[in-house]
């Protein structure tokens, strides 16, 4: 009888030991299940998010250039001297455009990215009016007009686009500056780490870098070349990607990154086609 319980008791801690097993199995293959899918889930909603603010930021440049050069001949102050004052456009190669609207300069940023300046002249059709039926800049921002001139000539809109850290959040941004107030930059597309801009001059076999052009070539540019680098969130793993020069990298933290391209034609300068 004794050793009958005894079988009978190994009998049961056998299968109960059995059954912990196989219980542990599929628990750690439910677990894995889980954080599998619930990686995957993160990572297409962060490839999601870095699409849309790709093709967000292209969306919102190419608009603007697009307007550049509109009713140009009366965008920019009589009093300008710079050459590059009369151009719809205006680039700093890995720099921002810094200085007076007339004639910007370009000031180096650490994270390499392009600048543009758009020029065009701004009404309450070209522009989304202000409260008070003012002409708005990039920002959203009242634009006075010159003065001596009808509120139906339009007035001068100068917004320059760029891109870096934030300040305050360290994330990388799309910002812009208009010159409703001047010297006041404002980000408009959270992830966006670098632009890269090349022009093309009416009649060139290739675009150039903005530090190429001369100050001539800015008033016969006929299109621009865009490519926004997207940075996402951290997914805990280094990964590859390739950059706006085509060149393929490792990203030095645990971000996804993607760059989105887009060729924007001018509508209203001297060479672009009617």
């Amino acid at each position: 009888m004794t050793h009958r319980r005894r079988f009978l008791h190994g009998h049961t801690l056998l299968e109960l030991m059995i059954a912990t097993g196989l219980g542990l199995v599929v628990t750690v293959g439910a677990v894995s299940l889980y954080r599998s899918q619930r990686a995957a889930f993160v990572s297409a909603s962060d490839a999601a998010h870095i699409e849309e603010t790709g093709v967000g930021a292209l969306t919102l440049l190419g608009q603007q250039i697009q307007m550049a050069g509109f009713t140009a001949a009366d965008a920019v102050s009589a009093t300008a001297t710079a050459t590059n004052a009369n151009a719809a456009l205006f680039g700093c190669s890995g720099a921002r455009p810094v200085g007076a609207n007339e004639a910007p300069g370009c000031e180096a940023l650490a994270s390499h990215s392009d600048g543009i300046v758009v020029r065009y002249m701004g009404d309450n059709v070209s522009t989304w009016p202000s409260a008070t039926g003012q002409p708005t800049d990039c920002l959203g921002q009242a634009v006075s007009g010159v003065a001596g001139q009808g509120a139906a000539a339009g007035v001068p809109v100068t917004n320059r686009f760029y891109a870096k850290p934030s300040g305050s959040s360290g994330e990388p941004e799309l910002y812009c500056e208009g010159n409703g107030k001047t010297g006041y930059g404002q980000p408009l597309v959270e992830g966006v780490e670098r632009l890269r801009i090349q022009y093309w001059p009416a009649g060139a076999s290739q675009p150039l870098d903005a530090s190429a052009l001369t100050l001539d070539q800015w008033a016969r540019v006929v299109a621009v070349d865009l490519c926004v680098l997207v940075r996402g969130a951290p997914l805990g793993r280094r990964m590859r990607y390739v950059d706006c020069d085509g060149v393929v990298s490792m990203g030095g933290d645990t971000r996804a990154r993607q760059a989105f391209w887009r060729r924007v034609a001018l509508r209203n300068t001297a060479g672009a086609s009617p």
